[in-house]
């Protein structure tokens, strides 16, 4: 399948704040076929290299939907044809978007690299951003205590943060981030099984999500390293445990796509 009327059309739909006509976007792209254009050698070349632009102080590949968009963008070096997922998997790691005919009327669209963790890891899987992220101002004292609790009982878990996330589209959740002694299978499914046992002192009807500290690529994770501290650490004394209050707003997008 190219990208053909579907990412086209959805394209000239694009403006700020219509999160879910860049969400169709997204799930259009994911199966879909771009031209990515090469500024150096061949595709499958080792010194093949995409073109590169930066927007915001954010990089992005540039690529084109169609053979009638390559053609109307006038390249007339290389390029390589992949799926919107294949090219989601190979620039997301490196902190790379991808960018939609630069060369269309008004600049074409950014895809953040963000956005591409998301096609590549599924989009039911993971918020949809930009997310607006701050400290929870919620009173679940008792939620907080027993969560506190079975942490100190489960050895893998080293602290616990919180914040409250509001995504683009879907309603907003408590998320924990989860910092673990060691990602291994074990400790990983002692956390999970934590999380199971404290969950039911949660307030009906409110979500709740978990997030490994320890991913470097979670925008959630990202901001809770940044911006909060733990309120269990099982390093640091209880009463040293403090909280800080930072609103955050579209955390690891740029302004606009």
């Amino acid at each position: 399948m190219s990208a053909g009327a579907g990412v086209e059309q959805l394209l000239g739909h694009v403006s700020p704040g219509r999160y879910d006509t860049f969400e169709a976007l997204l799930d259009a792209l994911a199966e879909s076929q771009v031209w990515m254009l090469l500024w150096n050698g061949q595709p499958g070349s080792p010194d093949a290299q995409y073109g590169n632009m930066e927007v915001a102080g954010y990089g992005y590949a540039p690529c084109v939907t169609s053979p009638q968009e390559l053609a109307a963008s006038g390249w007339d070096r290389a390029h390589e044809v992949v799926t919107g997922r294949e090219i989601a998997n190979a620039l997301f790691p490196e902190r790379w978007g991808i960018w939609l005919n630069p060369h269309a009327p008004g600049g074409g669209v950014g895809i953040p690299w963000l956005d591409l963790r998301r096609i590549a890891q599924g989009l039911d899987q993971l918020p949809a951003g930009p997310l607006r992220i701050t400290e929870p101002s919620l009173d679940i004292a008792q939620f907080y205590a027993l969560l506190s609790q079975n942490a100190h009982r489960t050895p893998a878990v080293r602290s616990l943060r919180r914040c409250w996330v509001q995504p683009a589209l879907g309603a907003a959740y408590l998320a924990i981030g989860l910092d673990l002694y060691d990602t291994g299978r074990q400790a990983v499914a002692s956390a999970k099984q934590m999380m199971t046992e404290s969950v039911a002192a949660v307030p009906e009807g409110l979500p709740v999500s978990s997030v490994a500290m320890s991913d470097d690529y979670d925008p959630v994770a990202m901001w809770l390293r940044r911006n909060s501290r733990p309120f269990f650490d099982r390093d640091v004394p209880a009463a040293q445990t403090t909280q800080n209050a930072a609103p955050g707003h579209g955390y690891g997008y740029p302004r606009a796509y």
